[in-house]
């Protein structure tokens, strides 16, 4: 386990860097019989990759269940629909709530807007290191995104004034929720790293 960067020890504290649990389930399909084989060696490596997950997974848990739920979704490789779901209702509510009030029908199209920028800002913080560029970008490219992702159609009229600021929001509480994700794990490696 690299501890490089908080994002990565979060993917790495849920990897499991040995064959995928499902090639003995495939073995079985292709063989059509069971194989018994000698267990592998787990050494030292795998004890110490272990240890660091472990420390990695507990400062998690002391997050709230939105914030895990987040930096499950853009970090873990185990991220679930339901991360995905409880991140996209969290950054709609406290961006809603940073904007101010809105009409009934903008406010249900909000939440689809919300989750198109947590999608553009998961694409943009893959890989750990914050250097991907936005993939949807221009208005036109985000409204067509959204209409083929969940059937939205966004007027262009008056693009910046009606979901400008409502976007930023959305992109301020990503931030925000990121950062509170990462800091429990930051400190962590922090302290393993003072401690080596």
């Amino acid at each position: 386990m690299k501890l490089n960067s908080a994002r990565q020890a979060w993917h790495d504290a849920y990897y499991q860097p040995w064959d995928s649990v499902m090639t003995h389930v495939l073995e079985m399909a292709q063989l059509e019989a069971s194989v018994q084989k000698t267990e592998k060696q787990r050494g030292t490596g795998h004890a110490m990759h272990q240890a660091l997950a472990g420390r990695v997974q507990i400062a998690i848990a002391t997050l709230p269940g939105y914030i895990q739920a987040f930096g499950h979704w853009m970090y873990s490789p185990l991220s679930f629909v339901d991360h995905k779901e409880t991140a996209e209702a969290a950054v709609a509510l406290f961006a809603y709530d940073r904007h101010g009030r809105m009409t009934a029908k903008k406010a249900e199209r909000a939440k689809y807007v919300a989750a198109g920028v947590l999608h553009r800002y998961r694409r943009m913080h893959q890989g750990g290191q914050s250097s991907m560029a936005d993939p949807l970008l221009s208005p036109e490219a985000f409204r067509a995104w959204l209409d083929e992702e969940y059937g939205v159609r966004l007027s262009s009229e008056q693009w910046s004034r009606e979901w400008g600021a409502f976007i930023q929001h959305c992109f301020d509480v990503c931030n925000d929720l990121d950062k509170q994700a990462l800091a429990p794990v930051a400190a962590v490696i922090g302290e393993m790293k003072e401690a080596a």
